[in-house]
């Protein structure tokens, strides 16, 4: 994978109307990350349909997916983008093959929808994290307790990518 694939799907939101922007900054010998993807309101003002924040260390799970979020009132393609190209950047410019979330178990129902969501994105169950203090550090990075999943970048990109691909297409014939 190259710079290009990036580059080309940043080129691709601009022709159905998005922005894609990511800030990269490398605090303590990390990545962290901030991807948005947004509309254009005005010349100098914009609405933020999506986003993901992650950081990125060397090591096996190296890449640490903390916050994504999309608008209710978001086109559907715009969750494809974004892990897209959040997987993207994972894959061209760290050395992450791995990445890790936690579904967050806040509410059961929601907890279900976010479990079966990061399955459908290639995500699998590593464990619960509760309240054991074996739990603790996973606890403070992510805020609370749920199910720890991990995915590989390269699987969870083809996935999205191609989601997004339809997306894509759909709007270019119109």
């Amino acid at each position: 994978m190259t710079l290009s694939i990036l580059n080309e799907l940043g080129r691709q939101a601009l022709e159905t109307g998005f922005l894609l922007r990511l800030k990269v900054s490398r605090p303590l010998n990390l990545w962290a990350l901030r991807l948005v993807v947004a509309d254009s309101l005005e010349p100098n003002k914009v609405r933020i349909l999506g986003e993901m924040k992650a950081w990125a260390y060397h090591g096996v799970n190296g890449l640490q997916l903390d916050t994504m979020r999309v608008n209710s009132n978001a086109p559907r393609g715009v969750g494809h983008l974004v892990w897209a190209a959040t997987m993207a950047w994972a894959l061209e410019g760290t050395p992450c093959k791995n990445a890790r979330l936690l579904a967050i178990r806040d509410h059961e129902y929601q907890h279900a929808v976010l479990v079966r969501y990061f399955l459908r994105r290639g995500f699998n169950t590593v464990r619960e994290v509760a309240s054991s203090p074996k739990d603790l550090p996973l606890r403070l990075v992510w805020g609370g307790s749920g199910v720890l999943m991990t995915g590989e970048c390269k699987e969870v990109f083809e996935r999205s990518s191609k989601l997004w691909q339809v997306f894509y297409s759909s709007q270019i014939r119109n």
